[in-house]
Order: structure tokens, then C-alpha cells, then sequence
């Protein structure tokens, strides 16, 4: 007779098979045992595949046997798993839908549970790590997910927290529903915990295949190239007008982004998370590049403790795989107040200097419009390390304002209007760095494309001899 829980498996087989196409080798566990009390106990499904001709390693929960919950045979079989990617040097994909470890079995699901960290932090850096979660995961099925690359989740499907809102009701007295505790937008716009909050199950399965297309199987492979009808030379006209006279308008980047990548192809993560910074995935020339850029039309560009956070985070992946940084640059230093002083701003702000100064992949730096103070230089200034950087003529490299400058420098004097004008004529332009050498040249924006692509070339034998130590000190 077959067992009727044959069935779940059959729904959570053809699911998991949604990910991956041309699937040559695919076995899926229907693994039973009988446990202490007669409950057959049901695993999970995972296997080796395609996608885009590409392999990878997926592994996916049901929630429908036992609440997903990891017991130490589940856990054994993610764990062979990870070890055969490793050793394979293969991208890993966990569709997660777990309650966190099985109470029935005590300390030995805590034990299993982190034999699954243990190979999460082992691969961390050496093969991507995707995770999308499909349902409910609390406890100890938060930490594996958080620990990867890029967590993808299901709008209204999708709740991760470490304890549920009974919990949080008894222990706080907070009212608080499971949306608003741990649902897929609360943590794609408030905590930055998921990257990309999708619609539905397809959408987001759709969404993980076009992430995994842009980055390497493993640490030791070059960037992704895929064929490009777009040529280097394009001249784009319009970005010699995008950036407003008035240097208080703002403009959107992403418009800036689209018209120099592969055919306005740009794949923003966390783009509900500090609107204040974009990153995201591009292509020049078919090559995968990682791009980071203030964005103006929030905050006016400024960098705060999230948009740190979000951006170091994000610069240290694309080091590790070997993935060459673009950065827009138009910020007017990080944003002041008292919350942001009390909230650590110098300690975050000081990861995104310590992550791009540590990244040894080409960097590339632009200039848009404002490149003040320390905020400039943690946006990829010239002394970090940054291969090329250029400026538009639009673009004001200084310790501040030129307005704000000239009325501390010529403060009570009685020509303060005159000397002012003359300061902001002088300053209010990249000619001062250029002359420095800080800057590699001021570029009409149309060849923006062109002079990307070129460098790029250049740079994809880069190599840079670090000091011999164990690992560095990032203010975490």
C-alpha cells in the first residue's frame, strides 16, 4: 500500500523541480523511519541540477510533515548535501519552510541544527549560498538562511522570527500579528533580513534563477559571461543632461545605472531597504559586475547606519566571488542627528570603509555630482584602493559644501558675498582633485559606458599580494 504521506512528497517533488530545468541528475529521498512513538517521519527533498545549463545543489522542507521541523536525520541529509557542493565547488539553494528544531528529540536537533551553521559559515565565501523561504520559520530555521548570501521570501506566505507573537505577548505585553512580527515585506523594508520580497511562489522562483544566472559557481571561477549584442562604444546623449543644474534637485540614479549596463538591465537587492543606497547586479560586455550608488532621490543620497550596513555587506560578496564594483557616486556625507550618533554611525559607517578598502577585485568609481567629505571616501575614493575613478563635470570633490565652506572660512568678513562666489567658482568642481591626482579624468557622461568596458578589460587580470594574517578586525 502506498503511504499516504507518498503524496506530500509528490506536491514538494514537482515544486522543487520549478527551480531547476534540463535537470540530467536529480534524486529525491523519500527517506521513512519508524520513530520512538509510530509516527513515520518524513524528510526532505534535494538533489543536484540546472539552472541556465549551470549546476546546483537544492534542498527543499515540507511543513506539512511534523511542521518541517529539523530532526537529526533531516539535518544529516542537508549536511551531505553541502559537503558534496563544497566539494564540488556547486552553488547551494535551500527552499526553507521549517518550525525550527524537533522538540521531540531535545538537544540532539539543537546539535543537528548546528552541524547545518557549521557548513553554512565553511561555505561562506567559496560557493554561493541562496535561501528562499515558503513559509514559516522560526527558532533555529532563522540563523542558516540569515548566515547565506541572499535570502529571497513570499509576501504573506513567507514569516521568519525567532519567537512568535504568543511569545512576544507574554514576555512584552505587544499585540503584534505574525505580518507585522516576521512577514516577508517587514523584513524586506525594516529589518534588511530579506532581500527580495516577492509576490507568489512563482514569481519568487523566477526571481532566485535570474539572481543565480549573475554570479559564479564558486570562489574560484572568473565572473559570469554571457553574449552581448550591446556594444562598448554606445553613446548614451542623455546622460549629459540627467544631472540638474541645481546641485539641491535630485535625480534618480537608477536611470544613470540602466543606461550604462548590458541593454538597461539592472537587478536592484534590498530595493525596499535603505532607499538611500543602490546595489545591485549588472552586465558589461555580458560580464557580471556588482554596482553601488547613492541614490539622490532619498535622503539626498547621505549615507546612514543601514545604507552602510546594506552596502559593505553587499561590496564583501562581490569580493568574494570575484566580481568586479562599479560605484555612482552623489553624496553629501552621512546623515546627521542624534539617533544616527546614538545608533553606532561611525562604527557602520566604518564597515562600508573597511569593506571597500579591503576589496582586492577591480573597483571603478564615477562621479556624479557631490563627493563630500568621509562619505566620499567610503564610496570608493582613490586612496582605498580604487583602480580608476573619474569624475563629470557636474562633479564637486570636497570636505563639504562650497556654500557652507565659504561661510565658515569667510565668516564676519564684509566681502563674504564676493569672496564666497569667487570660493564656490573656484572649488565647486573636479578640477582640484584632477590636479591631485585623485581623480583619473573628467569625462563627457555619454562615454561613461565606453570607458567602463575599456577599464574592466584591462583590470580582468588583476591580482593584489595582502599582508599574511588570519583575517582583519571589521567593526561588525
Amino acid at each position: 500500500m502506498v503511504p499516504c504521506n507518498y503524496f506530500l512528497f509528490l506536491f514538494s517533488y514537482i515544486f522543487f523541480c520549478q527551480i531547476v530545468t534540463n535537470t540530467y541528475y536529480l534524486m529525491v529521498f523519500f527517506f521513512f523511519f519508524q520513530a520512538e512513538d509510530g509516527i513515520r517521519d518524513a524528510q526532505e527533498s534535494r538533489g543536484l541540477g540546472d539552472v541556465y545549463k549551470r549546476q546546483v545543489y537544492v534542498f527543499s522542507q515540507d511543513f506539512s510533515v511534523f511542521g518541517g521541523s529539523v530532526s537529526e536525520t533531516h539535518a544529516a541529509k542537508i549536511c551531505k548535501l553541502m559537503d558534496k557542493a563544497l566539494l564540488t565547488k556547486v552553488p547551494v539553494i535551500g527552499l526553507l519552510d521549517s518550525g525550527g528544531a524537533r522538540i521531540q528529540e531535545g538537544v540532539a536537533s539543537l546539535s543537528a541544527y548546528g552541524e547545518i551553521f557549521m557548513r553554512n559559515v565553511n561555505a561562506s565565501g567559496v560557493i554561493p549560498q541562496l535561501s528562499l523561504i515558503m513559509g514559516p520559520c522560526a527558532g533555529g530555521a532563522v540563523y542558516s538562511p540569515a548566515i547565506t548570501d541572499f535570502v529571497l521570501a513570499v509576501q504573506n506566505t513567507s514569516h521568519m522570527f525567532l519567537t512568535g507573537p504568543d511569545v512576544v505577548k507574554t514576555v512584552t505585553g505587544e499585540d503584534v500579528t505574525l505580518e507585522e512580527l516576521g512577514g516577508a515585506d517587514t523584513h524586506a523594508k525594516t529589518s534588511g533580513v530579506v532581500h527580495l520580497a516577492l509576490a507568489n511562489e512563482v514569481e519568487a522562483l523566477s526571481t532566485m534563477r535570474r539572481l543565480f544566472d549573475f554570479l559564479p559557481l564558486s570562489n574560484q571561477q572568473k565572473t559570469v559571461h554571457r553574449a552581448s549584442t550591446d556594444p562598448r562604444d554606445r553613446a548614451e546623449e542623455s546622460l549629459n543632461t540627467v544631472v540638474p543644474a541645481d546641485s539641491s534637485t535630485p535625480y534618480n540614479m537608477k536611470t544613470v545605472i540602466s543606461k550604462v549596463v548590458d541593454d538597461a538591465d539592472f537587478m536592484e537587492i534590498m530595493p525596499s531597504f535603505a532607499k538611500n543606497v543602490l546595489v545591485g547586479f549588472g552586465r558589461m560586455e555580458g560580464r557580471s559586475v556588482g554596482i553601488m550608488a547613492n541614490q539622490p532621490m532619498e535622503l539626498a543620497g547621505c549615507l546612514d547606519i543601514n545604507s552602510s550596513v546594506k552596502a559593505a555587506r553587499f561590496v564583501r560578496f562581490c569580493d568574494s566571488f570575484n566580481i568586479p564594483l562599479i560605484s555612482f557616486v552623489d553624496v553629501p556625507g552621512f546623515l546627521p542627528g542624534v539617533n544616527q550618533e546614538h545608533g553606532g554611525v561611525i562604527r557602520h559607517g566604518a564597515k562600508l570603509l573597511y569593506a571597500w578598502s579591503e576589496a582586492t577585485v577591480p573597483k571603478i568609481s564615477v562621479i556624479t555630482r557631490k563627493a563630500y567629505g568621509g562619505a566620499y571616501l567610503v564610496t570608493g575614493a582613490k586612496m582605498l584602493r580604487t583602480d580608476m575613478n573619474y569624475a563629470w563635470p557636474s562633479a564637486e570633490v570636497a570636505v563639504m559644501g562650497a556654500d557652507g565652506a565659504a561661510n565658515i572660512i569667510f565668516r564676519g568678513d564684509e566681502e563674504l558675498e564676493a569672496k564666497k562666489a569667487d570660493y564656490i567658482d573656484r572649488f565647486a568642481n573636479p578640477l582640484v582633485a584632477a590636479q591631485r591626482g585623485y581623480i583619473e579624468d573628467i569625462i563627457e557622461p555619454a562615454t561613461t559606458r565606453r570607458r567602463i568596458c575599456e577599464d574592466l578589460e584591462m583590470l580582468q587580470n588583476k591580482k593584489v599580494l595582502s599582508e599574511s594574517r588570519k583575517h582583519g578586525n571589521i567593526p561588525l
